[in-house]
């Protein structure tokens, strides 16, 4: 075979330059022959020929070699070491050439051949130069309509060719959906999904082209959602059923195309998974379970689609996912308690949902995570009980029914994501409730985690919640027991160190934790405001133009306050703070320059 090769190859440097058809003709067929026969040792040899320079002659567009021709390049191509050199040897220009022929076997070697070539390599360049991708997206238009299996073909080698062309590369990404490439291909996805390969082909090509936020706007105005969704409920293999998914999961993050999934049936294709899957111990049911149940989830995200299902809580979708809480299979308590949180993103659906006992579900799925539970459905839960918490008529019945001590049994957890949710699910609760924040504020335990977890300087989320949590506790109980517990926790140098935050709201929370701190125990608290330095806080915020008209209230009542103590009183004086609290006195605020003047009096009189 190399022997017939080699001859045949330098027959065809002969014959290229004296143009006769029939020996080139025969020269080629060996061609062919060899690269069936062991593809990467003849391109090898081919290579070293030099033969490559004389192939783009020999596609001339009305020469019956040429189909030959540009199956030596697609074969040839193949070969990752062969695309740079086909380049270099100026074959991409004619191949772009032939795409203009009417001959069909043509037009499918030469989408073969730049495709191949097209493949993760610089050939992408010199096809966009020389304008290669317009005129297939054209030929994909005009043949989109006939169905003939022959032309199915084409259609798949076409669609091959703009997903090598493109893949992986955002810009020419672009270029193809400013062509409008997205609706032909959905047309093409509805009128041949008969043909695998080309629906393979048009899927792959949307998992690519939908990672680009902006061919999303062209899938909204198509009727992707109803094609994938029939496509969907006609697969049986978990392969093609995963390739669906694939498209499926980029396209979701739109809340339009998500509202089109919703109500072209994605959701009952997905409980139908889940019930099949939710068994089974195959490798590929565990996957189909957790990418629908995840894919679930995710067309909650949409505040249309999610609302459409929720169905005043009556929606059977909602009936159905709330039944995945008690599950046994941790993938499914997960999706469950992820899409309570998201149901529970308005204050209608918190209420309905804690009036019909969503909340003791939930406490029992984390009751069942304590001991090295599973984190990711701790954190779903808690996230759900966060939400929940939100409306005011939902915090004293989701206290009573146990939701803070619950809660409680995760304090001792060392993965941040669920401190964070544990934080936030208290503060929420406790929010306007007194005894609930006596109750914990004075919950020695709390207090000593919360201060640790204010020096978690690797996790801003959790220090910032701390910080907010430990004020709140003293904020809503406004009880000398909270504040003694705090100052025995070592809890103030904390919220000194809050009220420099550069967030205005953790500011002034600081600020109203600390006034009440000064008001109910100054004794107490005086030597922690000394080593914390509050006064010199208090004096930089009072002098900062930029803070906020509340921010100054705040710290000119804390200056009052503190005028009591002896050590701090001297403090003040050191500071010149009358020069800075008179100026105040002419601020647009009216509550910032009638505490102004209070402030001046107080300072005058014990100076």
């Amino acid at each position: 075979m190399a022997d017939n090769l080699s001859d045949a190859l330098k027959k065809l440097k002969l014959a290229s330059a004296d143009s006769t058809t029939d020996s080139v003709e025969s020269c080629l067929d060996c061609l062919l022959k060899a690269l069936a026969h062991n593809n990467a040792d003849a391109s090898e040899k081919i290579q070293e020929m030099g033969v490559l320079p004389l192939l783009p002659t020999l596609l001339a567009p009305q020469s019956s070699c040429t189909p030959k021709v540009a199956n030596i390049i697609a074969e040839v191509a193949k070969n990752e070491f062969m695309r740079s050199p086909c380049v270099e040897a100026g074959l991409i220009p004619p191949l772009v050439q032939l795409l203009h022929s009417k001959d069909h076997e043509v037009l499918l070697q030469t989408g073969r051949a730049l495709g191949n070539i097209c493949y993760d390599n610089e050939g992408r360049s010199a096809v966009d130069l020389a304008g290669g991708a317009q005129i297939v997206a054209g030929h994909i238009k005009s043949l989109s309509q006939n169905t003939d299996p022959d032309n199915g073909k084409l259609l798949t080698v076409f669609c091959g060719m703009l997903m090598n062309y493109s893949n992986d590369n955002d810009s020419l990404q672009a270029q193809l959906i400013n062509m409008g490439v997205i609706p032909t291909l959905v047309k093409l996805l509805g009128l041949h999904s008969d043909n695998t390969a080309l629906t393979e082909m048009c899927l792959i090509a949307f998992g690519n082209l939908a990672e680009l936020e902006s061919s999303k706007e062209q899938f909204a105005s198509t009727n992707i959602a109803e094609e994938l969704v029939r496509l969907f409920q006609r697969q049986a293999e978990h392969e093609k059923k995963e390739m669906i998914f694939e498209v499926l999961a980029p396209l979701a993050e739109n809340d339009v195309i998500k509202l089109q999934l919703v109500e072209a049936g994605l959701v009952e294709c997905l409980l139908d998974v889940v019930v099949h899957t939710v068994d089974g111990v195959r490798e590929e049911d565990v996957a189909q379970l957790k990418t629908a149940s995840d894919l679930m989830v995710l067309l909650l995200l949409g505040d249309e689609s999610m609302q459409k299902l929720f169905e005043g809580g009556k929606g059977s979708v909602f009936q159905r996912v709330l039944s995945w809480v008690p599950s046994h299979n941790h993938q499914l308590q997960l999706a469950g308690a992820l899409a309570i949180a998201n149901f529970a993103r308005n204050d209608g659906n918190c209420i309905h949902m804690v009036e019909s006992g969503i909340v003791q579900k939930l406490l029992e799925l984390l009751d069942r995570h304590v001991d090295e539970g599973n984190v990711t459905v701790q954190h779903a839960a808690l996230s759900a009980l966060r939400n929940l918490a939100i409306p005011v008529v939902n915090k004293a019945k989701m206290l009573s029914a146990g939701v803070s001590d619950t809660v409680l049994k995760f304090l001792p957890s060392e993965m941040p994501p669920v401190q964070f949710k544990l934080l936030g699910t208290l503060r929420m609760l406790i929010d306007t409730q007194a005894d609930a924040a006596d109750q914990l504020g004075t919950n020695g335990k709390l207090v000593e985690r919360l201060v640790e977890w204010c020096e978690a300087k690797d996790h801003a989320g959790v220090m910032g919640e701390s910080n907010r949590l430990l004020s709140a506790l003293i904020r809503h109980s406004k009880s000398k027991d909270v504040v003694k517990t705090v100052i025995q926790g070592a809890g103030v140098k904390h919220l000194v160190v809050m009220a420099t935050s550069e967030h205005m709201i953790m500011q002034n929370e600081a600020l109203v934790a600390l006034g009440l701190i000064a008001g109910l125990d100054l004794v107490g608290a005086e030597k922690d405001f000394v080593g914390a330095g509050l006064v010199q806080v208090l004096h930089k915020l009072l002098s900062d133009e930029m803070s906020a008209p509340e921010v100054k209230y705040n710290s000119m009542v804390i200056i009052c306050a503190v005028m009591d103590s002896s050590p701090l009183h001297k403090e003040v004086q050191g500071l010149a703070f009358i020069d800075v609290v008179s100026k105040l006195r002419s601020h647009e605020n009216k509550t910032v320059s009638h505490q102004a003047s209070l402030t001046e009096q107080r300072l005058t009189a014990q100076s």
